[in-house]
């Protein structure tokens, strides 16, 4: 059964970090892409990072380009979010995808996880 479990979120000050993890059971890890979405009250749900499966390459949102870093370990089957220098602005709940490398292929989804960036 496939399963993405995030965990790490919570309260934090303006101007603290956090590290979110996303656990995979279920599926190939190595094979999928990773991506981190969040959505904020009476948003759309907005693309955060993304890490290349094999390679590892990555790409960032301009909004959080400097401050937060996605990485890996498939030995582990985990993704993470380093996020530093956090604002209010990044309150959302924070979502894990894996994205199917096989034509036809199923994504899949975390239920997601709160972070809230308040003083």
């Amino acid at each position: 059964q496939v399963q993405l479990v995030e965990s790490g979120g919570g309260l934090v000050q303006p101007g603290g970090s956090l590290r979110l993890s996303c656990a995979a059971v279920g599926f190939t890890f190595s094979s999928y892409a990773m991506r981190w979405y969040r959505q904020a009250p009476g948003k759309e749900r907005e693309l955060v990072a993304t890490i290349t499966g094999t390679i590892g390459s990555t790409n960032y949102a301009n909004s959080v380009k400097g401050r937060f870093t996605i990485s890996r370990d498939n030995a582990k089957n985990t993704v993470y979010l380093q996020m530093n220098s956090l604002k209010p602005e990044d309150t959302a709940v924070y979502y894990c995808n894996a994205v199917s490398p096989y034509l036809g292929g199923h994504d899949y989804w975390g239920q997601g996880t709160q972070v809230t960036v308040s003083s």
